[in-house]
């Protein structure tokens, strides 16, 4: 916990200062994306395990999918998948997409897609976790809104989980407002004289926040025993998870919210969960707030066979220690539905608060005094890891990544970084980590086309038996982007990735695309 702490308090000190700009010449771009939920139903290998455990002949997957148009008809974008249904509670998968969307007649579109990524759970059949999942079907679109079905493959092409099947999905509108990538960490001063009709428009309020929750199980909760469901016993141990949360206001008082959390202690590394849902803000005033919150997603991994599908209603109060920062703690009862798992939670969060993509609070239309360009930075990895030991006796391998990751700009040498990474070749699917770090970059040389940048990251890892003990891990990098323009840059690194408490120290190769973009904050 100690690294995170230095990288949070890193954060609040590395607040970057500019001169001041004029808003009406910072030229912005909107982009319409959109938010696909999909439930795909995909039938089951059959098997029997050593202890007659019979997998059911059904699993139903979740997915959340975020989704960037090119063109008129072709997308891309990433998404996350969970098991919710059957026996596979704890299979989650990370992976881009690829897709055509074309009218047909009226309000009926035409809808294919690709999906390749990482993932699994029951590594008998996934194998190494690699999944491709060709689809198409038929999309009826009103309003930006829209529902559909599709007929497709789910393939974990390593080993014998794959199937035909059918999905249903919802599409969910929202657009982003933002300029490009070198405009960041620009300065502007608002005042009556601005009448940009781009950025006059009302901001997006949001929160983010990293979590510290604590589960205190009860009831029939147990764990999977030897990994094949033999000799479980009861988990009476607290568990420790570390997660990041994501809240987008819809009224002054409302919210919807998508939430991750990987286990760091308390059982062998595995465990995760992810939500998505609604919240309410009961009793606001300056300083301190009273809120409720409920959320419904796919959790597991380390326990008991069961769907996966969980529920988490939770309350706590925050206590704001500025405009922009604050504190947060909160109580919860974190159940599997149809399964054994339940448990009392209670954690804390360091909560940041912003107004993003306007100049204007959306709800009071209260102007901003300043605005700020923040840079981003969004990419995938391949990442290849040498040599990674594995638990009870398994040999060592070499493991391949799909990561999602993540630059968050504190000025022009300093920055904040996330990423999530799931195994798709090397006989460990199911394996994933979740690490934040504080990365530093060079002044571009060789006519601005080349910078080097070196990072320090720490987080959770788990699954696929990689030995990686309770899941803690380290890993330092260094690397060379290739800048192809102002907004999109190849890059490649290397490193070192050191579980303290496990047995894995293994050096890595990463080479990824990473497309960067400036979004506007507002200060009161």
């Amino acid at each position: 916990m100690k690294i995170f702490l230095v990288i949070i308090f890193t954060f609040l000190s590395f607040l970057a200062v500019s001169q001041d700009y004029n808003l009406s010449n910072l030229k912005g771009n909107e982009l319409n994306n959109s938010i696909r939920l999909n439930y795909i139903l995909i039938n089951q290998p059959n098997k029997t395990y050593s202890n007659g455990y019979t997998i059911k002949p059904k699993m139903g997957l979740m997915g959340i999918n975020y989704n960037i148009p090119l063109t008129d008809w072709l997308y891309t974008g990433g998404g996350f998948h969970g098991a919710v249904y059957g026996d596979q509670g704890g299979l989650f998968t990370l992976g881009i997409n690829l897709g055509v969307n074309t009218k047909i007649y009226k309000n009926i579109h035409f809808d294919a897609n690709v999906h390749f990524g990482g993932g699994g759970g029951f590594r008998s059949l996934v194998g190494g976790g690699g999944i491709i999942y060709p689809s198409a079907g038929l999309q009826y679109k009103t309003n930006g809104y829209s529902f559909g079905v599709q007929y497709g493959y789910v393939n974990f092409f390593t080993k014998i989980q794959r199937g035909d099947n059918f999905s249903f999905f919802v599409e969910i509108p929202t657009t982003l407002r933002k300029t490009s990538y070198k405009n960041s960490l620009k300065e502007f001063t608002v005042n009556d004289k601005v009448s940009d009709k781009f950025w006059i428009k009302p901001a997006v309020k949001s929160v983010q926040m990293v979590t510290f929750d604590f589960l205190f199980p009860r009831g029939s909760t147990r764990n999977d025993g030897n990994g094949d469901f033999t000799n479980t016993t009861p988990i009476t141990q607290t568990l420790s998870l570390l997660g990041f949360e994501y809240q987008k206001y819809i009224t002054d008082n409302t919210f919807i919210y998508a939430h991750v959390d990987a286990m760091y202690k308390g059982l062998v590394a595995g465990f995760m969960d992810v939500f998505i849902g609604a919240g309410k803000n009961f009793i606001e005033t300056k300083y301190i707030n009273f809120y409720g919150k409920f959320g419904i997603g796919a959790a597991g991994g380390r326990i008991f066979p069961e769907n996966g599908l969980t529920i988490y209603p939770s309350a706590g109060f925050d206590l704001k220690l500025s405009e922009q920062m604050g504190l947060s703690a909160h109580g919860g009862y974190h159940r599997a539905v149809g399964g054994t798992f339940e448990a009392y939670t209670t954690g804390i969060s360091l909560k940041y608060y912003g107004l993003s993509g306007g100049i204007k609070d959306p709800f009071t239309q209260e102007k901003a005094k300043v605005i700020k360009t923040q840079g981003l930075q969004i990419g995938f990895q391949n990442q290849t890891y040498f040599n990674v030991a594995k638990s009870n006796n398994n040999p060592s391998s070499d493991l391949q990544l799909i990561a999602l990751k993540i630059n968050y700009d504190l000025n022009q040498r300093f920055y904040l970084s996330g990423e999530t990474s799931f195994a798709y070749l090397g006989k460990s699917g199911g394996y994933a980590h979740g690490i934040l770090g504080l990365g530093i970059r060079s002044n571009k040389f060789m006519n601005q086309k080349f910078s080097t940048f070196l990072e320090l990251s720490a987080g959770v890892a788990g699954g696929g038996k990689v030995d990686s003990g309770e899941g803690i891990l380290i890993r330092p990098t260094a690397g060379i982007n290739y800048h192809l323009n102002d907004e999109l840059s190849l890059h490649v690194s290397g490193g070192q990735m050191w579980s303290p408490f496990g047995n894995v120290n293994s050096s890595n190769i990463n080479i990824g695309l990473n497309y960067g973009l400036s979004i506007l904050k507002a200060k009161k």
